[in-house]
């Protein structure tokens, strides 16, 4: 059956410093519970300077999760590694790692919003180089011997709890992104589903085994109730927030990553972005989308109450999960052959194309 998930960006809308803190602690606690119910992971992502709060931290917030979980895989999707250096990065994903023993996966971003690359200043048009730049920090930092990056001499300790660090994945919207991550990460993400043959051809063009067909995903929303008519009525201002405000920094960037915005709730609900499913559609769903699919729910979307975002938790305990109870755990799914850090160059150079 598919691997169900929960994934937060925590976005708050006009909340107090006080009810955020309860957000964070609800995310937490809901960490826990899908540790308990049998869940496969919990995704964490990454922007900064957003006025609803968007989520700036998220191996920090991950490390609360490793801390309060035993088999969930902590996935980050995305870190957006552009913005940071990359030794610090290491040194956090190493604890992170140990923290998690081994549970950890990283989705690494360059990012796609120049504003947040100018608050770190940081050169948006050296995404590209910056992020080839990186993986290579990660792998010779995991591998422990001393070495020298940009002048300075690098040794990270304590090296990760999996022996050559957690699982690097890059996500991208093109095929310069995908020729990349075939070149130097263990997996790839695309922002959109018809990116990921491009990976798979450069994968097999550098002699290594196919990784195969990206397994089916479900909409990048699902929400569970008994009424969905009513719950719509519950959960819909939530969604459309979420929608505008991904989709309003998706068109500023160019990029087509399924969130558009809508002028009102019915427009909205009539697109089909945001399906509300009884729980027996959502078995359905888990049917079809078979035993490498995956399905995402995201519990506080746009800033909802705890209480609310409990109500289809627990009726996916009690109504979906029996029925598809058999989750496998995820990180051997990500892992592909790569190349050994001997041959990921010391100073990358630039990538030609879009990122």
């Amino acid at each position: 059956m598919p691997k169900l998930g929960l994934v937060y960006d925590l976005r708050m809308p006009g909340m107090s410093p006080r009810q955020r803190a309860g957000q964070y602690r609800a995310c937490l606690e809901q960490a826990a519970w899908a540790d308990r119910a049998g869940l496969g992971r919990v995704s964490f992502r990454e922007h900064h300077s957003s006025p609803d709060g968007y989520l700036p931290s998220p191996v920090t917030l991950a490390a609360g999760a490793a801390a309060v979980t035993s088999s969930l895989t902590i996935l980050l999707q995305a870190l957006v590694v552009t913005l940071h250096d990359p030794v610090r990065v290491a040194e956090d994903l190493a604890v992170l790692d140990l923290m998690s023993a081994g549970r950890l996966v990283v989705m690494l971003g360059a990012g796609y919003d120049p504003r947040e690359h100018a608050m770190f200043g940081r050169d948006f048009a050296q995404r590209p180089r910056q992020m080839e730049q990186a993986v290579g920090v990660l792998r010779r930092a995991w591998a422990g011997p001393e070495f020298d990056f940009d002048g300075r001499p690098v040794r990270v300790t304590p090296l990760p709890f999996q022996p050559s660090g957690p699982p690097l994945l890059l996500g991208g919207a093109s095929r310069t992104a995908a020729r990349r991550a075939a070149a130097i990460a263990d997996g790839y993400l695309p922002i959109r589903d018809q990116g990921y043959q491009d990976y798979r051809d450069a994968v097999v063009a550098l002699g290594r085994p196919d990784p195969g067909p990206l397994g089916k995903s479900a909409p990048f929303f699902v929400w569970v109730a008994d009424d969905p008519e009513r719950a719509w009525h519950e959960i819909g201002p939530y969604c459309l927030h979420e929608t505008n405000a991904y989709g309003a920094l998706a068109r500023a960037a160019g990029l087509n990553t399924g969130f558009v915005p809508y002028d009102d709730l019915d427009s909205l609900r009539r697109s089909g972005q945001y399906p509300v499913l009884t729980p027996e559609e959502c078995v359905s769903l888990c049917d079809s989308l078979g035993d490498d699919g995956k399905l995402t729910i995201a519990p506080l979307v746009g800033g909802m109450s705890p209480d609310l975002s409990w109500q289809c938790l627990e009726l996916i305990e009690a109504k979906v999960l029996p029925r598809v109870r058999s989750l496998p755990s995820l990180p051997d799914d990500y892992r592909v052959s790569v190349p050994e850090v001997a041959q990921i160059p010391e100073t990358p150079e630039p990538a030609k194309g879009g990122t």
